[in-house]
């Protein structure tokens, strides 16, 4: 496939760290090829003004955001934008016959209240959201093959459903006894300055944040719910450790079978994701570490069971920015475009 034959792609709000992910991602990818970025405050500079490393790679200019314009040039855009300004883009770029994958949360939720409710804002396009797929291949890969526009998870969502689906789609554990104790990076605060985000105050530091009221938390259990066939609540505590990338997801759950052990649990989840390519079981006694992703689109999951207490533990680490973020979206396109859905994806991290 020549030049002239890769789908032209735009990205709007590039400027970001998802963005810049898209961007690069995009550079290695054999079938796609990035034509538009996109944003408002930074529009008219040139995209290597903002990241100097990329300057031999792309000549690209911000451009201001004119959807018209856009859905005349793209037939793939990324919306990598704050939540609250997607669901005002979607429509129009979906009626120019666009494909759309948005990062925000705007189109997470197949129940627009529950939206409104956790993020404050009054929704118009209830009949364009109830046409979006949920983004996480390894649940709805079918779904996403056949969709015009797919919300791509969050970061926490993405490695707690992926440690936490097996045991719920097949009843192995009491659902409301899950809880999901995650440590991510400071790069999922976004590139936005903010105290909390400071070297000074975040290094050598680990803390909780938003406890009981973090707004993934509405995002996981909709999913959860969906899998166990019944409104299921989860506990879900997210905490900032001083590191860039990753995210290490602990979930505990109490056995409905307490004969069950660790061998066992970790056959079934190889069978749950014998055709994910992105997600790895780990073998007995080996539990995942964040750095073996960092880089890639996988999920690495490691698996113990506590006869003591009844509980399976499930420990999942992934690339907060990649699968995550940019990299599910690129490996969400790829089954939408019909191709194989690791195609123009990393699969090895630089280690150490």
């Amino acid at each position: 496939m020549g030049d002239s034959e890769r789908i032209p792609v735009g990205i709007i709000g590039a400027s970001g760290y998802g963005g810049v992910q898209l961007v690069r991602l995009l550079a290695d990818h054999p079938k796609l090829e990035l034509v538009y970025v996109g944003g408002e405050s930074s529009a008219g500079k040139a995209f290597s003004d903002l990241y100097p490393h990329l300057g031999h790679y792309t000549k690209l200019v911000i451009e201001p955001i004119d959807l018209e314009e856009i859905g005349n040039r793209c037939r793939v855009v990324f919306l990598s934008l704050p939540n609250g300004l997607a669901c005002d883009m979607a429509p129009a770029l979906l009626a120019k016959g666009c494909k759309v994958l948005d990062l925000s949360a705007d189109y997470r939720f197949s129940n627009l209240d529950t939206y409104e409710t956790w993020y404050g804002r009054q929704r118009t396009d209830r009949d364009i959201a109830e046409t979006a797929v949920y983004g996480l291949p390894e649940l709805y890969r079918d779904r996403i093959a056949e969709a015009q526009l797919v919300g791509c998870p969050g970061c926490y969502p993405t490695a707690s459903l992926l440690a936490l689906s097996p045991l719920l789609k097949q009843g192995l554990v009491v659902p409301e006894s899950a809880i999901i104790d995650a440590k991510s990076g400071t790069s999922g605060g976004g590139r936005q300055a903010k105290t909390n985000l400071l070297l000074a105050e975040a290094d050598q530091s680990l803390g909780a944040y938003n406890v009981g009221r973090h707004r993934h938390t509405p995002e996981i259990e909709e999913v959860c719910s969906d899998l166990a066939g019944h409104e299921v609540l989860i506990q879900f505590t997210p905490h900032l450790i001083p590191m860039v990338r990753g995210i290490l997801a602990t979930v505990y759950a109490t056995l409905r079978d307490p004969g069950l052990v660790r061998d066992d649990l970790i056959t079934i989840y190889q069978a749950f994701y014998r055709s994910s390519p992105w997600v790895k079981i780990l073998p007995s006694g080996t539990y995942p570490q964040t750095k073996w992703a960092c880089g890639t689109n996988l999920c690495y999951i490691g698996i113990e069971v506590d006869p003591r207490t009844d509980r399976v533990i499930v420990m999942s680490a992934i690339d907060n920015l990649m699968k995550g973020q940019a990299g599910q979206a690129i490996q969400c396109l790829n089954l939408m475009m019909g191709w194989e859905e690791t195609l123009g994806l990393p699969q090895l991290s630089f280690y150490p």
